[in-house]
């Protein structure tokens, strides 16, 4: 469709060229006419870019607006062309009235396309319907575009249908970018090279709108406002931006549930090889970390500090906090232990499953005090604002 498209705009632009040149509107010189022709050509094709764009409540906006100009240039050059006066002469009535023309039309254009957005095209029984490119459009928040994971999970082809990025959104950006505080602005940094990492994706159909709430002055009440008026999903990872989204009726999509669905189940019994990284709370204890932050606590392993274990799980415990793995040294569970294995890296690319037929193997519970010690939070990131 997009090399049907480009050949489309060549031969326009090749028939306005010949007809410049055959026509020679520039008398004296046909080259001139033909570079008219080229020149016309090309503001068209980029008028039609720009109107491509641009919403259904846009369009019609603009072209009722237009209309309205249009007529009301109509009835005013009427009058002034009737005017009988020999003061003004005809050349200067003729000009005027043009110089009207366009002044209105162009006035309507964009004065129809600004307030376009306020339509309710329901109110037409259906005929003129963008139900089906409203409801795929997403609206990205600040904190889910510094995270960066939404790049991934673009690339990886899980995000699809229109994106929209505010103009307010990108102001805060910038103003994130720009801030003394040097965490601050690697922050901003970061999330403006996602930006630029998702329009590069050929697949991805970015947009950038210009809709403001002067009246609100919070940003989060200007996106839930602007998805309201679009219909939109709003994209983020702010926690509490999520609870007031759906206060206001407002669908969400948040990366950290994603991130926690797509966590790998384990199961007590089963075997993992993870890298002990420093010694746990309880004695003879440590610690390590899955891919996805996930704490494991393993027994009897402060001597394993700074290599690979393999340990065999023994409980998992869920907290409001994130989950916690215990287990203790796969070498403690005895020889003869028919236990399935898995890798620690789970659904990141880790070996296949093997299973062989299991002997039950003796699970021991956790100490008491074993919990105390705390997980990697999994709590969505603090919003730059």
């Amino acid at each position: 469709m997009h090399a049907d498209l480009i050949l489309i705009r060549i031969v326009f632009t090749a028939l306005l060229v010949a007809a410049g040149y055959v026509l020679h509107p520039v008398h004296g010189n046909r080259l001139i006419s033909a570079g008219v022709g080229a020149a016309v050509a090309g503001a068209i094709i980029l008028f039609e870019t720009r109107i491509q764009r641009a919403s259904l409540k846009t369009l019609i906006g603009a072209a009722v607006g237009s209309i309205l100009g249009i007529v009301g240039a109509f009835l005013i050059g009427s009058l002034i062309s009737r005017q009988e006066s020999n003061a003004v002469a005809p050349e200067t009535k003729t000009f005027l009235t043009l110089a009207l023309t366009f002044l209105m039309a162009y006035i309507g254009l964009v004065v129809g396309a600004t307030k376009g957005d306020y339509l309710e095209l329901s109110a037409l029984g259906g005929i003129f319907s963008d139900k089906g490119t409203r409801r795929d459009m997403k609206i990205l928040d600040t904190s889910v575009i510094i995270d960066g994971r939404i790049a991934d999970v673009a690339e990886a082809g899980f995000l699809s249908g229109t994106i929209i990025i505010p103009q307010f959104i990108l102001r805060e950006l910038q103003q994130v970018a720009d801030s003394p505080d040097s965490s601050k602005r690697q922050r901003g940094r970061r999330g403006l090279d996602m930006l630029n990492r998702l329009q590069s994706n050929g697949k991805l159909d970015i947009q950038v709108v210009d809709t403001d709430f002067p009246s609100v002055r919070e940003v989060d009440l200007k996106l839930l406002e602007l998805s309201k008026q679009l219909d939109a999903v709003v994209v983020t990872n702010d926690f509490n931006l999520n609870k007031v989204a759906h206060l206001h009726g407002v669908a969400v999509l948040n990366i950290n549930e994603l991130a926690n669905a797509l966590k790998p189940v384990v199961l007590p019994g089963e075997q993992m090889k993870v890298f002990i990284l420093k010694e746990g709370k309880e004695y003879n204890q440590g610690v390590a970390y899955l891919d996805d932050g996930t704490m494991v606590v393993v027994d009897n392993a402060r001597r394993m500090i700074g290599k690979n274990a393999d340990i065999a799980v023994t409980s998992v415990l869920q907290t409001t906090a994130g989950k916690m793995i215990f287990g203790r040294l796969w070498e403690e569970q005895g020889e003869g232990a028919g236990i399935h294995t898995t890798d620690a890296r789970g659904a990141n690319g880790g070996r296949r499953q093997q299973y062989r037929e299991p002997r039950p193997p003796q699970q021991q519970q956790p100490q008491q005090n074993a919990p105390a010690v705390p997980a990697r939070s999994v709590e969505p990131e603090d919003s730059p604002r």
